[in-house]
């Protein structure tokens, strides 16, 4: 595995002070198969979050902490400014996702210089814990719209690892500060990559007790992202 730093991974996390740790843990273990740069956005958490991370011994290129709560999405736009690597992926710090999957989509993206790899939790899978029915359909529909819109194939556009080429976005278009934008920086991806690959990923889905935060009301919201997106990025060609 190449050992040049190529990647920068984006940690973006809200009042995840029961997770923060391990997900910090993980990189560290990640560190010892594949070289990457580390960036930890705090969106505004009101626990003990960003106090963990600032205390952190592992090694954090920056720490950047928001004021105040402002989405997902605006917490990985301000990670994708400081991003200075040829590729970048975003690590959720909760725990539905597990590190060592970064290890292969990493190797897809290398021996076939690919510009995105997109991970999926639902084709080929080693193992998923089973999660919400109606996430799922949302999921599927969401999915279907965006093969339609876009002439695609995936199979899970709201998987959680996306990892791409950084200079085949223009962060200064993205306007979604949560759960669309998503849909959007996949569809700016396709419209400006060659090379698009999909790799399946293990899921450890959380409850909400657990705290999962994403509902299926979220659905309405992203395919508004994925139509506006697409006519936006052909009036944009014009």
């Amino acid at each position: 595995m190449p050992r040049k730093t190529r990647l920068t991974i984006l940690i973006p996390c809200f009042n995840e002070q029961g997770t923060i740790s391990l997900v910090l843990e993980s990189m560290q273990k990640l560190r010892k198969q594949i070289d990457f740069e580390l960036v930890v956005i705090d969106d505004g958490s009101t626990d003990r979050t960003l106090e963990i991370v600032q205390t952190s011994n592992l090694d954090i290129k920056e720490i950047i902490a928001l004021g105040k709560n402002r989405g997902k999405g605006r917490a990985i736009i301000e990670g994708l400014k400081r991003a200075s690597t040829e590729y970048v992926l975003v690590q959720d710090a909760d725990l539905e996702y597990n590190y060592k999957d970064i290890v292969e989509l990493w190797r897809v993206a290398i021996e076939n210089s690919a510009d995105v790899v997109m991970s999926t939790r639902l084709s080929g899978a080693r193992v998923s814990r089973v999660h919400y029915f109606w996430h799922k359909v949302g999921n599927r529909v969401i999915t279907l719209m965006f093969n339609l819109f876009n002439n695609t194939t995936f199979t899970d556009i709201y998987s959680g690892y996306i990892l791409f080429r950084l200079e085949l976005l223009d962060i200064g278009r993205l306007i979604f500060n949560r759960w669309g934008q998503q849909a959007e920086i996949l569809t700016f991806l396709t419209r400006s990559s060659k090379q698009i690959y999909e790799s399946p990923i293990a899921y450890f889905g959380r409850t909400y007790k657990e705290g999962k935060k994403i509902h299926f009301t979220a659905t309405l919201s992203v395919a508004i992202a994925i139509v506006y997106t697409r006519f936006r990025v052909q009036f944009l060609k014009k």
